[in-house]
């Protein structure tokens, strides 16, 4: 059944009008009726109508401005125009705005009927582009089944989104039909209609608006849905608003809800959140709750660093500190994310399998049912990570000595420091020390000094010309006197004497 409104401000026309329409035996029913385009925009504000014939001349507003508003609030109205023999230039108006056809006075039955068959058949294959909306939302198999009976298309709705709160058992009991039922009581008479989505765990409601009214707003309405649902030990995250405009625009509706509810949703208790009034914050965004950077910055360093206990005990205090706070789920899946990078960071030469295992691995670690064993499981999975890193710098430490060798050749004419080198290779300054004593049975500033001044003697020896203050400059020497100091302490004599003691033809042996 499809709704009409006929507006006329001739009483006598109004009503031979309806009864043309009764007499057809169409799938129609009249259910406004207004005298003019003021009245009749408010009443397409109130309720669900399909199909509007609508009178030019009126007063207050005509027949066009109505057409040319109300298409801005229901962009898919059918606008059929009951005009005179003349007002020919505002019926060529109205094919501007779209208006889907035209009827003359005196309206006939004949005339009526055409217009109306085509009408009915417009509406009607829109049916299939109404399913077609909900193709990316709903479970496939959910879709492949969707059925939406004509009350669908005849009341305006309210999008409501039910998502299930993570670390929270009785998965078995989450399913379309059996929120379907508690929303039918909770809304009844009103109708509503309930979807599985392609997201685990979320569920698309689609109510009456009509049902919105008997709460003093939104957001009470959706507590309602909340606490309905906690009842029933369905503990959710509930958020939606009033579904406006271009029904059209349904997906771009449920994908801005459902970027909300990312962003909104806590780890121990559901919220509600009226999406109209409250936007998503800004990725990354301050809550006093959330890991402060400065926090995030020195668990990477840790892991980083090879500093397993330490990073073991900061880890176990800000779990147990998460444990007494409702932080933001989308905090949590950042923090975890922090970790799975860092560690494919520190275990850069175990390739990409390692950061796709320790991807998996993690997001298995978030469905479990109870936030105590997803503490438990992280640490667990923190120290695999840590050993996993360890056995593999273990094995690669003389690789990694090549590597710095040939790293700090390449940089002779730099000032490099050890934190540069560690920063470099993603490991610990300590491990850089260990190595080093190991491989080159000196420190890192003796090893990297001792090449600087190799490369100082070969200068003198191989370009005379060059004055000492030249080659202390070009190796990055803090200034002359430091570069003579530290020179003669590594070949026992100062510059000058070097390069008299040592003239160009003896470089050779004495390099």
């Amino acid at each position: 059944m499809y709704n009409v409104m006929i507006v006329e401000d001739s009483k006598p026309i109004l009503r031979n009008i309806r009864t043309l329409l009764g007499s057809l035996e169409l799938p129609v029913q009249v259910v406004a009726t207004a005298a003019n385009g003021e009245e009749a925009l408010e009443l397409i504000r109130q309720q669900p109508v399909d199909v509007v014939l609508t009178d030019i001349r009126m007063p207050k507003m005509d027949g066009l401005a109505l057409i040319e508003q109300a298409k801005r609030l229901r962009p898919r109205l059918l606008f059929i125009l009951i005009s005179g023999y003349n007002d020919f230039e505002y019926t060529r108006k109205a094919i501007n705005l779209q208006v889907f056809d035209y009827l003359l006075k005196p309206v006939e039955r004949k005339q009526l009927a055409e217009v109306m068959d085509r009408a009915l058949e417009r509406l009607q294959s829109r049916i299939p582009s109404e399913a077609e909306l909900f193709k990316e939302i709903v479970e496939p198999g959910f879709y492949e089944e969707l059925q939406l009976g004509d009350q669908f298309r005849h009341y305006g709705k309210m999008l409501i989104l039910i998502r299930r709160q993570p670390f929270v058992g009785g998965r078995e009991r989450w399913s379309a039909e059996g929120i379907q039922q508690r929303l039918d009581v909770l809304f009844a008479p009103h109708l509503c209609w309930v979807f599985p989505t392609q997201m685990p765990g979320q569920f698309l409601a689609l109510v009456q608006k009509t049902a919105v009214e008997s709460y003093s707003s939104v957001y009470e309405c959706l507590e309602s849905i909340r606490r309905t649902l906690e009842k029933a030990g369905l503990s959710a995250t509930v958020g939606g608003q009033q579904q406006a405009g271009d029904p059209d625009r349904l997906p771009e509706l449920y994908h801005r809800v459902s970027g909300i509810l990312d962003e909104r949703q806590r780890i121990h208790q559901g919220v509600v959140i009226d999406t109209e009034i409250s936007p998503a914050p800004a990725l990354g965004g301050s809550d006093n709750l959330d890991l402060d950077r400065a926090t995030a910055a020195a668990f990477t360093e840790l892991i980083l660093g090879r500093r397993k206990e330490q990073f073991l005990l900061k880890l176990n205090e800000q779990l147990i500190k998460w444990t007494g706070e409702n932080i933001r789920l989308a905090e949590l899946e950042r923090f975890v994310a922090l970790l799975v990078d860092a560690f494919s960071q520190a275990g850069g030469d175990l390739g990409t399998g390692h950061r796709l295992e320790l991807e998996a691995s993690s997001r298995r670690l978030l469905e479990v049912d109870d936030f105590e064993r997803f503490c438990q499981g992280l640490e667990e999975w923190a120290k695999q990570a840590f050993e996993r890193v360890q056995a593999q710098n273990r094995k690669s430490g003389e690789e990694l000595f090549r590597q710095i060798e040939e790293y700090v050749r390449v940089n002779l004419y730099s000032y490099l420091s050890i934190a540069d080198v560690a920063l470099k290779f993603h490991v610990s300054p300590s491990y850089i020390s260990r190595v080093m004593k190991k491989y080159a049975q000196s420190t890192f500033v003796q090893y990297y000094t001792g090449l600087k001044i190799k490369e100082a003697c070969r200068l003198i020896a191989c370009k005379p010309e060059m004055r000492i203050k030249e080659v202390s400059d070009a190796l990055s020497f803090s200034d002359q006197h430091y570069f003579s100091k530290v020179f003669k302490e590594y070949t026992g004599y100062s510059p000058s004497d070097y390069k008299e003691r040592f003239p160009p033809n003896n470089s050779d042996s004495s390099s």
